[in-house]
């Protein structure tokens, strides 16, 4: 569409592109940008018009304001007058202004030519405000100005931009400026003028194409709620989340969906007839509650998407989309650089812990990866800001831009709704505060004056523990790590622990526990989804039907998320090696699992007794085995990780190890097949002893540190009498190690150890590397200082045998 004649006032989207800022700033020259050079890339976009920043100033010097303007804000700034009179002053200044007559009926045409016909209800739009200097880098508060939604009718258009306008002086505006040293007078506000997507009768969300608590660069994140996506911005709903794998995008018949988290979407907001209102909340049905608002297929579209806008723009974006509830079809409506974590400092991290337990009052979405503590304050009302205490933790519904002064006050923040890409969660990021977010009852359960902690250190679940709880704050330097011969790899039971440790330089993951995600995540166990007639408490049976809702087939509950865990761990470090052992809780662990008790005898000594291998083969315990598997390939063959090589714990025999084969051959995991390997643990004296047999049947040996030594010694390690005695760096354990590392060596397969031993012991650690072990798997926090440590043995040896060549 060629520009025609219009005094300077409109421009069309489509003839916009991002170098255009200046003109209809950050977020009108992204739509524009989009619209002209993501066609090619079938990425929708719905076409509109701006209003320039020449036509802005033009209304500013028509209705002779500016001094006015200028008056209030020196007034404000001097002390004579409140941010909220001159804000209001302000505002009314704009509110009570007239277009120049061409310049509104250049409004106008534009208006028809995009589709209305100036009748209530032909053509609805969205009028948003685009500022001159919002979405830049270097000014990362967007939403300060507003936005209206379903606008009709030429006479309500012309309205919108006014009150577009005059948002360029809310107080949050005004306060962000002074802030930000920007000059108020040579701040511009272009107005952005789209069709609707009738998101209202489907769904709408925001989409990060980086993961943005850890910054891990290789996944898109995306919300979703029915309805349009102001809740979602707004944080006014808890929206279902997805994530995806970008690197395997491409790949055919993979969908790298590694997460799928079903939110409440409590209520919607929808499009309101007659009165002045133009959009309402209303609650969602049964069925939105219990659905998810996008398919696997439109998941993979938008991920798609959000890749190429990436890749278009050179940098990490944030975007919103919606989807046409009519028409079926998705739209990117706004695009903007995601502008915290890509601005973060990559040679160092955090890293919080907690030095003690306490009660856990409440449990949400972490933001951050921080812990704090203080006094709450709960306040529910924008009005009662003024009352903040600085340095308590804020608790509230949700926030908005009105609340940001004090939330760079709070120590902390607590939230009822909301989800990851909600303002709360954006600007809690910002300020590098710890949030959680989404709780459903913080105002109720907490109150004013109560101490409580929260943390966001404990992976993707924030908790709020009653007390001030004790922890420890590290620094991590990750620049200058030395290569090492040695592989240095990584224990990881978490899978959102995985991604928060994805900047550590190391070369995959020696030990991936399943038990974290079936005893945290799915919490049930495995025979009780495959026979829930065998479940004899009615409590637990109404557990796992909370649980497993919306799932025809119980047993794909576990399936899905154990593969999806999985498949999350394996790409923190995709292509890396990642060693996922299968499940070896003890009898009486696999009994505290909902409906366990139904499935599992008591033992007098569980620690030798029905575990690892030994399940896997039994009528006992085979259904559930099978699920495991069905899991594991799963995530190898459908989300496209063919990085996860699986490893047996406690396998007691030869024999054994032949059936346990046999049994993962039989489940489709068979050894050697499009490319899977099978490690076992070396943990048990027989491992050791017949380590040439157990090497002609595994690809690789992991020593169990723990086991080993207690199995050698012949001592319970978690009995306190002993501990003098349990000692892994004993001569007989090291004995054991090295005749193993000799025995693998003939028949050239890989040894790793993933015990904490290397770490505590740095005389052991030199020992592993001397005897020439492959790889030492360690906990995150000891990875760089592990790594120095084996680089200087590694030195070391190297001077020595060089002397004696010599």
């Amino acid at each position: 569409m060629a520009e025609k004649k219009n005094n300077g006032t409109i421009k069309w989207l489509k003839n916009i592109n991002s170098g255009d800022v200046k003109t209809v700033g950050g977020k009108n020259a992204s739509l524009g940008e989009m619209i002209s050079s993501m066609k090619k890339e079938k990425i929708r976009v719905p076409g509109g018009f701006a209003t320039t920043a020449e036509a802005y100033f033009r209304f500013v010097a028509e209705n002779g304001i500016e001094g006015k303007i200028r008056s209030a804000i020196k007034e404000m700034t001097s002390g004579k007058r409140s941010l909220e009179s001159a804000g209001k002053s302000i505002r009314r200044l704009f509110l009570n202004g007239d277009f120049p007559e061409e310049m509104e009926e250049d409004i106008r045409k534009a208006y028809r030519r995009l589709g209305g016909r100036g009748k209530k209800g032909e053509e609805s739009v969205a009028v948003r405000s685009s500022a001159t200097a919002e979405d830049l880098p270097e000014a990362s508060f967007a939403g300060q100005q507003e936005t209206f939604l379903n606008i009709s009718g030429a006479d309500d258009v012309v309205d919108a931009c006014r009150r577009c306008y005059a948002s360029l002086f809310t107080d949050r505006a005004i306060s962000y400026r002074e802030e930000k040293g920007f000059d108020h007078l040579k701040v511009a506000l272009s107005i952005g003028v789209q069709k609707m997507v009738r998101s209202d009768k489907g769904g709408s969300g925001v989409m990060f194409s980086i993961d943005t608590e850890t910054g891990f660069g290789d996944t898109v994140i995306i919300n979703a709620a029915w309805g349009l996506g102001e809740n979602v911005v707004q944080g006014a709903v808890n929206p279902d989340e997805y994530r995806v794998f970008k690197p395997l995008l491409k790949e055919r018949n993979i969908v790298p969906i590694v997460e799928k988290t079903k939110g409440e979407k409590e209520k919607k907001m929808v499009y309101a007839r007659g009165g002045s209102r133009t959009t309402k909340n209303i609650d969602t049905s049964k069925k939105e509650r219990r659905s998810f608002v996008l398919s696997d297929d439109e998941i993979m579209l938008l991920s798609g998407w959000a890749c190429r806008i990436e890749e278009h723009y050179g940098k990490p974006m944030d975007m919103e989309w919606a989807k046409d509830g009519r028409s079926g079809k998705i739209y990117i409506v706004q695009a903007r650089p995601e502008t915290v974590q890509s601005a973060r400092e990559a040679a160092s991290l955090k890293a919080y812990s907690l030095k003690e337990k306490g009660e856990k009052l409440l449990e949400g979405i972490s933001i951050g990866e921080a812990i704090a503590n203080g006094k709450a304050q709960v306040i529910e009302d924008a009005g009662d800001i003024g009352s903040f205490k600085e340095g308590s933790i804020l608790v509230t519904g949700m926030t908005d831009p009105d609340w940001v002064p004090i939330m760079k006050q709070a120590a902390g923040i607590v939230t009822d709704q909301g989800g990851r890409t909600s303002h709360a969660a954006i600007v809690s990021r910002e300020l590098g505060i710890p949030a959680v977010v989404g709780t459903g009852e913080a105002t109720e359960t907490l109150k004013s004056g109560k101490k409580i902690t929260i943390s966001c250190a404990e992976g993707e679940k924030g908790k709020v523990y009653k007390g001030l709880l004790e922890y420890e704050e590290k620094d991590i330097d990750v620049s200058d790590v030395p290569e090492t011969r040695t592989g240095i790899m990584m224990n990881i039971a978490s899978p959102s622990a995985a991604f928060r440790w994805w900047r550590l330089p190391c070369r995959g993951i020696g030990l991936a526990r399943m038990e974290f995600i079936i005893n945290n995540i799915i919490k049930i166990h495995p025979l009780a989804l495959v026979e829930p007639e065998k479940v004899d408490d009615a409590a637990e049976k109404k557990e796992i039907e909370r649980l497993t809702k919306g799932y025809k087939d119980k047993k794909e509950y576990f399936v899905e998320h154990l593969a999806r865990g999985l498949g999350k761990i394996a790409a923190s470090r995709y292509p890396g090696d990642v060693i996922v052992r299968m499940s070896d809780f003890k009898t009486n662990e696999y009994a505290s699992l909902i409906g366990g008790s139904s499935f599992e005898l008591a033992e007098d000594n569980p620690m030798l007794g029905f575990r690892g291998a030994s399940r896997y083969y039994s009528k006992r315990y085979m259904k559930g085995f099978a699920l495991e598997c069905r899991a594991v390939k799963r995530a190898r063959e459908k989300l496209g990780f063919r990085n996860i090589v699986v490893m047996i714990p406690f396998c007691r025999t030869v024999k054994e190890a032949d059936k346990v084969l046999e049994a993962l051959k039989k489940n489709g995991l068979e050894k050697g097949k499009k490319g899977l390997r099978v490690y076992v643990m070396c943990e048990i004296p027989s491992n050791v002893v017949l380590a040439g047999k157990f090497a002609e049947r595994f690809d690789g040996f992991s020593i169990g540190s723990n086991d080993l030594t207690q199995l050698v010694l012949g001592t319970d390690r978690d009995n306190e009498n002993l501990s003098d005695i349990f000692d892994e760096t004993d001569e007989a354990v090291k004995k054991m190690i090295a005749d193993l590392l000799k025995a693998a060596r003939k028949k050239k397969t890989k040894v790793g150890i993933c015990g904490q031993a290397p770490s505590d012991y740095p005389r052991f650690a030199q020992f592993l590397v001397e005897e020439g072990i492959d790889t030492l798997s360690l906990n995150p926090d000891s990875v760089i200082e592990v790594t120095k440590a084996v680089a200087g043995i590694e030195k070391k040896l190297k001077r020595k045998r060089k002397k004696k060549k010599r």
